[in-house]
């Protein structure tokens, strides 16, 4: 069963990968601070489903992940706008799927992942998320 929402996560390999993740199995994700990200991060649940995005030179979606507590205060900062949530490791995806596979695909036509570059927290529609795990040959 699908979950109830899922989100791409977006992050820089060689500060925290996919792989870090997986080998912490949880952890506390910080350091996003463009507001439509934050406001996003408010909208997510804890059991929400994560898609694990690296940036830089891979630009790939490589792992599901779940929200494990909602979004919470950074504890580490003194600015209560500033968002932390739990991560929890669930699955890689059988085959990564690129940027390139994104962009050349019309059923991503739209998508914020496009259209907002530097947005590190956004939202996946249903029917995007589906394509997305038939692309990796996941279920």
């Amino acid at each position: 069963m699908p979950p109830e929402s899922c989100w791409l996560l977006k992050t820089e390999p060689g500060t925290y990968s996919w792989e870090d993740l997986v080998r912490d199995k949880r952890t506390v994700w910080d350091g996003i601070s463009n507001p439509l990200a934050l406001k996003n991060m408010r909208s997510a649940s804890r059991g929400d489903e994560l898609l694990i995005y690296h940036t830089g030179n891979e630009r790939r979606v490589l792992g599901i992940a779940r929200i494990a507590k909602a979004a919470y205060p950074d504890p580490k900062l003194k600015d209560a706008k500033r968002l932390v949530i739990d991560v929890e490791a669930v699955k890689p995806l059988a085959e990564p799927v690129t940027l390139e596979q994104i962009k050349t695909d019309a059923a991503f036509s739209g998508w914020d992942l496009l259209r907002l570059s530097r947005l590190s927290f956004l939202p996946v529609p249903a029917p995007m998320r589906n394509k997305l795990l038939a692309l990796a040959k996941t279920r």
